[in-house]
């Protein structure tokens, strides 16, 4: 958590295109209840990123200003942070070295979901070395956890008087139930559990002022949510969620309102290998920058980057970012949001 921008260093700062839905982003003054949440998408140091780790500091530097200029950072970590564990049967298997979690508290992020079908590349001892390396910065963790009760309990902070829970669940099941939690092991918690994902949502609703749900869900490359991510949105809403935004598809998808709820199905990528996506589509992402105030998201800001060949995102200024901002509105039409 960090102090917001000044109103006039953010004027210099954030040169970018605003997608708005009502109210104001005074950046000195709250109202009594009200928080600044920054989310951004996948985030790993595999391929060109991890040659930057040489000064982990840096990693995500071109977005520092942007990362904080809200109350809170929060983004999905798809990458184990360990050196030991044993190599998991699966395609793309990732791994990095535990210094790049400096990157995370570099850039002023709050807290990862490790809830996502990265985490357990490495095995238990992967996940647990991740959980100690981020936490080691000050980083906090949802989504995982060493037993089912700590993966599915929420990351907790209060902000302002706000008392904010956070949770990650895990859609893509790539190791067929081997990467769960369970009350003796270590793994995820899985929104395929959707049973126990809706109870620990509606028993965070009874103490808390906001509820935010990070789902890793969807198809890689395809810009519309499925009929079973809006079903697992639909869940979570009637659970009590507040706020969704999810991960996975390394490409934009849409957001806006269901009901009362905001949900945004995908940020596309924030630090990801350049070369062999869904060019050009997923070098393509932004953030989204989301004022609440008792449970409503009274301001949404789309805050447009692209990924350089270097992994490294970077922001979108003038017409491209008119233009970026038109496109991501677009995609509410097949999310079916307001």
């Amino acid at each position: 958590m960090r102090r917001r921008l000044t109103a006039a260093l953010l004027a210099v700062l954030l040169p970018v295109t605003a997608c708005t839905l009502t109210g104001s982003s005074d950046a000195t003054w709250h109202p009594a209840g009200e928080v600044t949440l920054v989310f951004g998408g996948d985030a790993h140091f595999h391929a060109e990123v991890a040659g930057l780790l040489a000064s982990p500091e840096t990693v995500l530097a071109p977005v520092h200003a942007l990362l904080g200029s809200g109350d809170l950072a929060l983004i999905n970590l798809e990458t184990p942070l360990t050196r030991r564990g044993q190599r998991q049967d699966k395609n793309y298997v990732f791994r990095a070295d535990p210094v790049a979690a400096t990157s995370l508290r570099a850039a002023g992020i709050d807290v990862v979901s490790l809830a996502n079908n990265h985490t357990y590349d490495w095995g238990p001892e992967g996940l647990t070395d991740t959980i100690d390396a981020v936490r080691a910065q000050g980083v906090g963790t949802t989504g995982a956890g060493r037993d089912a009760a700590e993966a599915y309990a929420p990351w907790r902070i209060t902000v302002r008087g706000v008392r904010i829970a956070v949770f990650g669940f895990d859609q893509i099941d790539e190791l067929h139930g081997r990467a769960a939690a369970t009350a003796d092991s270590p793994g995820m918690a899985m929104a395929t559990d959707v049973a126990r994902a809706s109870a620990a949502v509606s028993a965070a609703r009874a103490d808390s002022d906001l509820v935010v749900v990070m789902p890793h869900w969807g198809v890689e490359g395809n810009p519309c949510p499925t009929p079973v991510q809006k079903d697992f949105a639909a869940r979570m809403i009637e659970a009590g969620a507040d706020v969704i935004v999810g991960a996975h598809a390394h490409v934009l998808q849409g957001a806006g309102r269901s009901g009362d709820v905001y949900v945004a199905y995908g940020l596309g990528n924030l630090l990801f290998y350049y070369h062999p996506l869904y060019q050009p589509f997923s070098s393509r992402s932004g953030l989204l920058r989301l004022t609440v105030h008792r449970r409503q998201v009274t301001h949404a800001e789309f805050l447009p980057l692209r990924i350089t060949r270097t992994g490294q995102p970077e922001a979108v200024t003038g017409w491209q970012a008119d233009v970026a901002t038109d496109n991501f509105r677009a995609l509410r039409r097949c999310a079916e949001l307001d």
